[in-house]
């Protein structure tokens, strides 16, 4: 990648998910002069050579090869004639690539491939400038890091027949191809940002996806192990192969993230969960974080991401007197502030503050009021979180404690209904 920060977004989403290396990062552009070295070694080999051509001879075969509905491939006058038309006419260096025959790749996911080299043609490995190609530079640089293994996806299988010519042309190891297909969206169609195709930071930012689930996510798509679908890195690492990689496209559904995403929340550390809302909400300073990860277990529950999660520790940190959600506010009728004043006195009675005892006090209202626990709790649960939703009411009284309790729901008391 051609930026800074476009570099720093790619190893900053890697050690996110934890696909660490060995090392340091390395960059292609380091390596131009041994690219070149090879380019030379090719033309001394015969394998390569210099081509003359200019580019409006380059761009008439395009056009007489769109004319004739045929593909384009370069036909040059110097593949077998080294004159150049004159000393410092400029040139690129072209693969002379194999005419006759086929060349065949027994691909672990595609199987066998073939190729007619008829097809194949005199692409470019050094520019006019000297700078190497990519088609040139990926195979020096594979060879020399002992790469053994090539997997990518199926779009660059066309590119292997390419790179296996200069392989060959070098008498080198011919590494093993694996070419995965491509993931489509959940219509089927090639993925794009509207499927979720986004950025891994924008997965971890935006989405508040937990790395173990995208990891566990992306590793199922194309590839299985039986029915299992909770795949732990231990578990990849053990169990992962070539032979159970599918040949069809996967389908990328964001639901199905989602649903795997909350199974790793609901497994994760209460106290990793804390830190890493704190950190989004940033509100949340080292004398409440406590309060946070207490209340974890609870709000975790029902979370499938992040922001979720986050939003459920609204109530928390809320001041007073609390933002009403309109189908909170709506409870909240004469009726509803009456008992609420019942509510408030059995717990301001209480000689001790848990869930056990305040759950009693509130049991003891419903039974003296003829009302089933549900009528009582809802318009409870409105006063102390201004919401309909929350963890129990009763470990909501009791994360919030005695005090802060008595206080909002007294708030409502006094408060006239909308």
């Amino acid at each position: 990648r051609s930026t800074q920060p476009a570099i720093e977004a790619i190893l900053d989403g890697m050690r996110w998910l934890g696909l660490d290396w060995d090392g340091h990062e390395y960059y292609q552009s380091q390596f131009w002069a041994r690219h070149a070295e090879v380019a030379h070694e090719l033309l001394a080999r015969g394998a390569a050579y210099r081509c003359y051509m200019t580019q409006e001879e380059l761009a008439a075969q395009r056009e007489k090869a769109q004319a004739e509905r045929r593909p384009f491939r370069t036909e040059s006058r110097f593949r077998d004639c080294a004159d150049a038309p004159s000393p410092d006419a400029p040139f690129v260096v072209r693969l002379k690539a194999p005419r006759e025959g086929e060349t065949v790749i027994e691909d672990r996911v595609q199987g066998r491939v073939t190729v007619q080299n008829a097809e194949l043609d005199d692409f470019v490995l050094l520019r006019s400038d000297g700078t190497p190609t990519y088609m040139l530079a990926v195979v020096v640089d594979d060879h020399d890091m002992g790469v053994t293994h090539v997997i990518r996806g199926d779009d660059h299988l066309n590119n292997a027949f390419r790179q296996l010519a200069i392989i060959k042309a070098m008498g080198w190891p011919e590494p093993v191809y694996a070419h995965v297909p491509l993931i489509h969206g959940s219509d089927g169609a090639k993925l794009s940002k509207r499927h979720g195709a986004l950025g891994v930071d924008a997965y971890r930012d935006e989405l508040g996806i937990l790395p173990e689930a995208l990891s566990n996510y992306l590793l199922r798509l194309g590839w299985g192990h039986g029915d299992d679908e909770i795949i732990s890195r231990e578990q990849a690492t053990e169990w992962f192969d070539l032979d159970h990689v599918g040949r069809s496209p996967s389908r990328f559904d964001l639901k199905k993230l989602e649903n795997l995403n909350g199974h790793y929340i609901r497994m994760a550390e209460n106290a990793r969960l804390a830190a890493l809302v704190a950190e989004r909400r940033g509100d949340v300073g080292p004398d409440r974080l406590p309060l946070l990860q207490q209340a974890m277990p609870e709000l975790k529950a029902r979370a499938k991401d992040l922001i979720e999660l986050s939003a459920a520790a609204d109530f928390l940190f809320a001041q007073r007197p609390l933002p009403m959600e309109p189908a909170a506010a709506a409870l909240l009728d004469g009726t509803a502030r009456e008992n609420l004043a019942r509510a408030h006195a059995a717990l301001s009675a209480l000689p001790t503050w848990d869930k056990e005892q305040t759950e009693q006090a509130i049991r003891s209202v419903a039974d003296e009021t003829g009302l089933k626990l549900g009528k009582l709790a809802q318009p409870l649960r409105a006063a102390l979180t201004g919401r309909t939703t929350s963890p129990g009411i009763f470990d909501v009284l009791a994360l919030l404690g005695q005090g802060e309790s008595l206080a909002r729901i007294e708030d409502q008391m006094t408060t006239e209904s909308n």
